[in-house]
């Protein structure tokens, strides 16, 4: 007598079949989701989309993405951040966001906040074009900018501009799971018009005793609870855990009052390496390409790109490490650590790695 399975064990089933080696085999070089994502981008088995549901342009300075993620994206932790490929003009772009949205709900709706920057080719495209229905590459999630493991008694949160996403995903977080301990909530615009989660941040204080929210406008002070920019008179944070993101003048002034001892932060503007008057004009090659160059003191990603070549990068500041290539010989530094490694055969992030003589890369 026939059965029926239930739709959950269908689809389980369904998974397994199509995320097994032989229809991968069967489907390559490229797999399975190839083909499946022609009919519709977001069935995939292996590869994590998510697909646009709702656009929000609340701020004159972002754009808000709701997400509906598929099966294959796991989740995240509240302030990490994913990797989002998104194809502009024909050509596919990644950019390293953090979800503001609670994890607790990340398996359903990922919500994205994305700054809009004045030379931004990507958030300026989702700005003027983002739409239901579009649907984005969600590469990894990563980072280890999160709530510690064992809450504090009292927490800071000190945000500037977007630095706000990852803060407001912890502050959501904490809503969700209940937290009752002690939370101040700082977050820093220029303007209040371009304050992202004004209002919901005012709803979360007036529903939650224990929140303590505070605004600073760094340009026009007009419904600002503080002034100016942050200093020591700001709040006091004697015995809090602050986590804080944003621009690296704010966390300087952080770290300048409170030090390291207490705090967590994380900033988002790539950081500017000198070039050397005088690089020592080792020879670049780029194996599958066939191109060389000249070093000239840059990252070899910016020796890449000037070379002509158009490698994987997101962050280009050591984060989201969607630039790693293969060296396969040759020594390089990387300008974050100082550290020279001299292994062939080795993975090397090469926004934040510069050469040490003769290198090939594999690309």
């Amino acid at each position: 007598m026939f059965t029926e399975q239930p739709f959950t064990q269908r689809r389980s089933l369904t998974s397994r079949v199509l995320g097994s080696g032989l229809v991968d085999l069967l489907t390559g070089p490229h797999g399975v989701d190839r083909f499946t994502e022609i009919p519709n981008g977001t069935w995939t088995i292996n590869s994590a989309r998510a697909e646009i549901i709702g656009v929000n342009r609340t701020t004159p300075r972002s754009t808000t993405l709701m997400l509906r993620p598929n099966r294959a994206f796991a989740g995240f932790r509240a302030g990490q951040h994913v990797n989002a490929a998104i194809e502009v003009n024909g050509r596919r772009y990644t950019r390293l966001y953090s979800p503001a949205s609670s994890e607790r709900s990340a398996r359903d709706v990922i919500e994205l906040t994305v700054g809009v920057h004045e030379q931004g080719l990507v958030s300026n495209f989702l700005r003027d074009n983002a739409k239901p229905g579009m649907v984005i590459g969600l590469d990894f999630v990563a980072g280890d900018f999160v709530l510690p493991d064992v809450l504090p008694e009292r927490l800071v949160f000190i945000g500037g501009g977007s630095g706000i996403t990852p803060l407001i995903s912890m502050l959501r977080t904490l809503c969700d799971d209940g937290h009752r301990g002690d939370v101040t909530f700082i977050h820093y615009a220029r303007t209040a018009e371009e304050a992202a989660y004004r209002d919901e941040l005012k709803a979360l204080a007036a529903a939650h005793p224990n929140l303590t929210l505070l605004h600073g406008f760094t340009r026009n002070p007009t419904g600002s609870d503080l002034v100016g920019h942050f200093s020591a008179e700001t709040v006091d944070v004697d015995g809090a855990e602050i986590l804080a993101c944003g621009p690296p003048a704010l966390i300087d002034a952080i770290r300048a009052i409170h030090g390291d001892e207490h705090l967590r932060y994380e900033t988002f503007v790539p950081p500017v390496f000198a070039i050397p008057e005088n690089p020592d004009g080792g020879e670049i090659t780029f194996a599958a390409s066939g191109a060389t160059t000249t070093d000239d003191g840059r990252t070899l990603l910016e020796q890449a790109e000037a070379a002509g070549l158009t490698p994987e990068s997101g962050c280009r500041m050591g984060i989201c490490h969607s630039c790693t290539c293969r060296k396969t010989s040759g020594a390089v530094r990387n300008l974050l650590t100082g550290d020279v490694s001299t292994t062939d055969e080795e993975d090397v992030q090469i926004c934040i790695s510069v050469p040490v003589g003769d290198v090939e890369l594999a690309i």
